[in-house]
């Protein structure tokens, strides 16, 4: 069915959208490849916190990028030196990404240019934080007070909002499409991909560079988060972050940057690039729950529409999924009401679907999650496995899914799913297929 382009208001056929570059920054290493090692493996990448801020509050662990030099991924010192961490984390992703997909060129400025030909102005960024900056909200409030207003950086502001990072994407590779960020908490990398999903599919960008960052690991959060009661209190890293078993308690601060390429079908076809395909993005689905601004809505109702407007989209039914990559952030309500979500869509009692969370492995990356997540999901569906759920040990008979210890390989995937759910009631489903000509 045709449908309308948004800027120029002709009639077009919804194109086909593919994803031809990844890359990440995670407390599982720099890089894709440690992230996915990691995923497979079902290897625990969460360590300790031992800040005197997180001991008051009895926070013990953290999904920390630990030893993160941006100078040895490609950042200038002046850059290293300005750029907000979770910046930097969004450009180191970003890099790898651009490169994956072969629309990076270095050039002698310590910037990038695209291939000869590429159109810069069909080429858009749609890259979020969820919180943005906070490191130096921290602390240049606390100078404020302690030294006086005209002791402020006056690179404060532009240095923390949480848009800086699509901005900075933008210049970098001189991308002159659409830049925006979308910010709506911890859905923020799902509805930026999602974005730019329905950019491309209605002939607004030819390609599209996409994600979330999050440099969560800071004082003010950690002790916002936990005394919300939102954190776990477990000091053991591997018993932490345990998404939908029956001792889950809470979860784990994370940190890092996810970012996808996404581009038409034609256009990679177009530049040769068929062979850079990982997997196609086939359908995206939204929704507000209207209910609480940081609990669920228990009934899942919410969650069960987003996916259904995904799978619609995308012209799949749910014994189509393959598996699903839950939001499953291992905190009691959220574990729950996704699980009756997930059983809701498919109209049974216990779902056999398996259900999979990489918060296990990392932790919770706020604005970065969905776009780590989705990666995932993707290569899982290319490589045809559903990864072990890390931290899982002893089910929940209140969430009535299935959810495996041990990699599996060699499972059909005709479609996977990949949720997230943030504060303020948002919901926000990728569909996600194998690649086919």
């Amino acid at each position: 069915m045709a449908t309308q382009n948004f800027t120029t208001g002709k009639l077009i056929d919804p194109k086909r959208v593919v994803i031809t570059g990844v890359g990440a920054v995670s407390p599982a290493g720099i890089g894709v490849d440690a992230l996915y090692d990691a995923v497979v493996e079902g290897r625990n990448a969460i360590s300790a916190l031992e800040t005197q801020a997180a001991q008051a509050v009895n926070v013990h662990v953290a999904g920390i990028v630990r030893d993160f030099d941006g100078t040895e991924h490609g950042l200038t010192k002046k850059q290293a030196r300005r750029w907000e961490r979770f910046v930097q984390f969004a450009a180191v992703a970003a890099d790898e990404a651009m490169q994956d997909a072969g629309f990076a060129i270095p050039n002698e400025e310590g910037a990038f240019d695209l291939p000869e030909g590429e159109d810069p102005t069909r080429f858009a960024v749609v890259y979020g934080s969820g919180i943005g900056g906070m490191e130096i909200f921290q602390n240049e409030s606390i100078k404020l007070h302690e030294k006086g207003a005209k002791r402020v950086n006056p690179l404060f502001i532009p240095t923390m909002i949480s848009n800086i990072a699509a901005g900075e994407l933008s210049i970098r590779y001189g991308l002159k499409g659409e830049c925006s960020n979308c910010v709506v908490a911890c859905t923020t990398g799902t509805q930026c991909i999602g974005e730019a999903f329905r950019l491309i599919r209605y002939g607004d960008a030819d390609c599209v560079l996409a994600g979330g960052a999050e440099e969560s690991i800071v004082d003010i959060s950690i002790a916002g988060f936990a005394n919300l009661g939102a954190l776990t209190h477990e000091e053991d890293v591997n018993k932490a972050s345990r998404p939908f078993d029956v001792n889950r308690s809470g979860f784990v601060a994370g940190e890092g940057a996810g970012a996808v390429v996404l581009e038409s079908l034609e256009h990679a076809i177009a530049r040769g690039a068929e062979d850079k395909i990982i997997a196609e993005v086939v359908g995206f689905g939204t929704s507000g729950d209207a209910y609480h601004i940081t609990s669920p809505d228990p009934q899942g109702d919410g969650i069960v529409r987003s996916m259904k407007i995904a799978l619609d989209m995308a012209g799949f039914e749910p014994s189509d999924i393959g598996h699903l990559n839950a939001h499953g952030t291992s905190t009691p309500i959220n574990d729950k009401t996704e699980s009756r979500a997930f059983c809701d869509l498919q109209g049974v009692e216990f779902s056999e679907i398996p259900v999979t969370s990489t918060k296990g492995l990392t932790g919770h990356m706020l604005g970065a999650a969905g776009a780590v997540e989705a990666i995932v999901t993707a290569l899982c569906v290319r490589d045809e496995i559903v990864p072990p759920t890390v931290g899982f040990e002893e089910a929940d008979p209140e969430c009535a899914v299935t959810i495996y210890k041990e990699v599996r390989r060699d499972v059909p995937q005709k479609v996977a799913i990949s949720n997230s759910i943030g504060f303020g009631g948002h919901n926000a489903t990728l569909a996600i297929a194998p690649y086919k000509a």
